[in-house]
């Protein structure tokens, strides 16, 4: 039998083995057809044991990697396997799932059925798909999907993984569909809504195209990627958590198909509402508050875009038995000072601590979305949302209350610092700030390294309607390695995304 081997190389959601061309028991290359293998432990016969992994097989010519008896598996194969080095397996070939027949069903234009799509889902949670696999899927269902194929899609991807069940009758939640710059409102949210007593178990994904998520930014204060029994004994405790959803296994497929939308920049509405939907159905919401931002470089262009997507959220909101309120707000430009992690919880932070140089959009909007959900609670006046968001707030209550969760989830005694490498962008005339390229801006701050490098990102001086003279600071770019501060500065040279009037 084979020998397992541990290779340590991080396939990113992918299971992987390496088996070498000389292999002393396999001819390797009459298993490449297929591209895919099974392992399993040697008990017999492939049927006698229940643990088993299917991996994209490659092949290795490099002798030191390993030895001809040897097969090797990336981390986290190894770790699904659940065997020790050294550990006698043996191979079959793999053949597709049976799903993927539905994939090129849609590829050609069809409508899946609910039970096609269940079976996608679980194949693609179970780690059955290849990234090319998921990317067909991907692309096929970005083409169209109808009303009915979203909700079944929700449906499937909550009803895969992890689910929690908690005592309070209700229990709330908030989510933005992205595309803003610095919008990081979560992070003072959740505070508030825990410090007034209704329970908010805020799970959040990582960045997918923008530089920091809410999950990045609250790890440069915590630790997110808390286990499922540890979010909810703190939930229970506190009332209110920020942590990584990809880590307690809610909605597991989501995770594995944000990884692959990452780099394809795919994120269409119907995949956007099945995401959203599904993680806050497997965190046990019941209410949910939707922020949905328009403006013309946001991911929402103009408002007849956001009503239809607004409807979308109600319709499968309703049938999945989750009351949901949809708000549109301003998307023209960023909010807040900071654009990049650090520089996202740094604002985050300062209107918890009411200080005087707080970004005043990004405590307004988040008082804004605090009343909508404190509008919730049935023992709550009608209409004194914002007033009671507001009080809490302005005491202290919604600090001390953050300062209790960070502490539960573990303070980041470390954190990290703001990049080294900065260069300041000047306005090239005087005038007024006119618009802002939300895309633009945060196309630079990727660029410089965000959320990858926490540190990295843009600090912007100027928003829509300063006044600025020539040569004056529009905003300043922080990045951690040479490479990436010369993408971004040079991105930056090319346009810089302000409209001066």
């Amino acid at each position: 039998m084979l020998k397992l081997r541990r290779i340590a190389i991080d396939t990113y959601h992918e299971n992987v083995a390496f088996l070498r061309r000389d292999c002393s028991l396999y001819r390797a290359e009459s298993f490449q057809a297929l591209g895919k293998i099974e392992i399993y432990p040697d008990h017999g016969g492939a049927t006698a044991s229940p643990r088993r992994i299917l991996a994209t097989l490659n092949i290795v010519d490099d002798a030191l990697l390993l030895e001809p008896d040897e097969i090797g598996l990336c981390e986290q194969a190894f770790d699904l396997l659940g065997l020790a080095e050294g550990a006698a397996v043996d191979i079959v070939q793999a053949p597709p799932p049976q799903s993927l027949e539905s994939v090129r069903d849609k590829i050609h234009g069809e409508t899946l059925s609910e039970e096609q799509i269940r079976h996608i889902i679980e194949d693609i949670a179970a780690n059955r798909y290849s990234k090319m696999e998921i990317a067909a899927f991907l692309i096929s269902s970005a083409s169209f999907l109808t009303t009915a194929e979203v909700l079944s899609l929700t449906r499937a991807m909550a009803g895969v993984g992890a689910t929690l069940e908690w005592a309070q009758e209700q229990v709330v939640d908030k989510h933005c569909i992205g595309g803003i710059p610095g919008n990081r409102t979560s992070m003072i949210v959740v505070p508030i809504v825990a410090a007034h007593g209704l329970t908010i178990p805020k799970t959040s994904s990582r960045a997918i195209t923008s530089p920091a998520g809410t999950a990045d930014s609250m790890e440069v204060l915590a630790r997110v990627d808390l286990s499922f029994d540890e979010m909810r004994d703190l939930v229970n405790k506190e009332k209110g958590c920020l942590v990584w959803g990809g880590h307690v296994d809610l909605s597991p497929a989501d995770d594995i198909l944000i990884s692959v939308e990452r780099p394809l920049a795919v994120d269409t509405r119907e995949q956007m509402v099945a995401s959203i939907l599904s993680k806050k159905l497997a965190a046990g919401s019941t209410h949910l508050v939707v922020d949905i931002p328009v403006g013309p470089t946001a991911k929402v262009r103009d408002h007849d875009d956001a009503v239809r997507l607004r409807k979308l959220f109600e319709y499968v909101g309703d049938q999945v038995g989750l009351r949901i309120e949809v708000v549109i707000t301003d998307g023209t430009q960023p909010v807040g000072y900071g654009v990049g992690p650090v520089l996202e919880a740094r604002d985050v932070m300062a209107v918890l601590e009411c200080k005087p140089h707080a970004p005043q959009d990004l405590r307004e909007k988040a008082l804004f979305l605090s009343g909508k959900i404190l509008g919730f609670d049935p023992d709550l006046r009608g209409g004194t949302g914002h007033e009671r968001a507001q009080e809490i707030l302005d005491s202290g209550q919604a600090l001390a209350a953050m300062e209790r969760i960070i502490e539960a989830q573990g303070r980041n005694t470390t954190p990290p610092e703001l990049g080294r490498l900065t260069h300041e962008i000047p306005a090239s005339a005087d005038g007024v700030v006119r618009a802002i390229d939300c895309f633009r801006i945060a196309r630079i701050a990727r660029l410089a390294g965000a959320p990858l490098d926490k540190g990295a990102g843009l600090e912007l001086f100027k928003k829509m309607g300063d006044a600025v003279r020539q040569g004056e600071a529009l905003y300043r770019i922080y990045a951690c390695a040479e490479s990436e501060f010369r993408f971004a500065t040079d991105m930056a040279a090319e346009n810089n995304g302000y409209t001066l009037s």
